[in-house]
């Protein structure tokens, strides 16, 4: 039986982005891999191990087993630590090169380039002076992973040719308008979240205040790119307590984010099973 080309968005959402992995579980259960991905921020990250080749369940260990043990994650980060004090007073407060971050982190589980990957893969960033998105499917991939997950106050911005780029939340939080145009299928997985309070405080940290608006602003371009056009399956984690850098409730995310894995099986397979019978309607 011949299915559908599956075009598969990722959206960003830092910690949040942990429940693209369920999602990623549905389509080995299904027995489908998508045609090609689009990925922005931690969706660019999955995006990029799933489009080599690896399944949803060895993501899932993969993600646990980096982020099981708070001793072994500090480790990690100290490693990533300034090596001279003149880093910590450059006029910037951003500590974390985005490269050196998944060298750390995922490196050893990605290819080097793009055209290593078995599904085409596009990542999403911002250029940040020119105020675009900017769209990358070909070169090194670990410098395009991290230019879309360069999330400001968090991580430095990268420089790419003559571009200085960041986050490619900023412009395009969940890229599913920037699959293929033969896609004949569009599932697109949004975990941008909202800002989350803390009970301890009336007033959200300067830190939870950059997140949060960045939040609100990437909901607000979602929902204004939902009005044009639509994917013809959207899913969305349930609404939680998780922050952007919440990474080390790794499988916390994972647990609550597993009813998506089902609605996923059931929304795609549902879809398929109507294609056989009528063609698909353009998203």
């Amino acid at each position: 039986m011949s299915y559908p080309r599956i075009g598969l968005a990722l959206g960003g959402g830092g910690a949040r982005g942990m429940s693209h992995i369920p999602v990623l579980e549905a389509f080995d259960e299904l027995g489908l891999k998508p045609h090609a991905i689009s990925g922005t921020s931690i969706g660019a990250i999955f995006g990029a191990a799933y489009a080599s080749g690896r399944t949803g369940r060895e993501i899932r260990e993969i993600a646990l087993e980096l982020f099981s043990d708070r001793n072994s994650v500090l480790g990690r980060l100290w490693k990533l630590r300034p090596k001279r004090l003149s880093e910590l007073f450059n006029g910037s407060n951003v500590v974390f090169d985005p490269l050196k971050v998944l060298d750390v982190f995922v490196a050893e589980h990605l290819p080097d380039n793009f055209e290593d990957l078995a599904i085409p893969l596009r990542v999403l960033a911002t250029d940040f002076y020119g105020c675009r998105e900017v769209d990358i499917d070909a070169g090194p991939l670990l410098p395009a992973i991290a230019a879309s997950i360069a999330i400001p106050a968090v991580f430095r911005p990268v420089k790419r040719k003559d571009q200085i780029l960041i986050d490619g939340g900023v412009v395009n939080p969940l890229p599913f308008d920037r699959l293929p145009t033969n896609c004949d299928v569009i599932v697109a997985v949004d975990v941008v979240g909202s800002p989350v309070p803390r009970s301890e405080r009336q007033l959200p940290t300067s830190l939870d205040a950059i997140f949060g608006t960045s939040q609100i602003l990437m909901q607000t371009i979602t929902q204004e790119k939902l009005k044009q056009n639509q994917p013809h399956v959207l899913l969305r984690p349930e609404d939680d307590n998780i922050r952007v850098l919440d990474f080390l409730k790794t499988k916390q995310i994972l647990d609550r984010a597993e009813p998506l894995r089902q609605k996923a099986v059931e929304q795609i397979g549902k879809l398929l099973s109507t294609a056989e019978k009528s063609p698909i309607p353009s998203a």
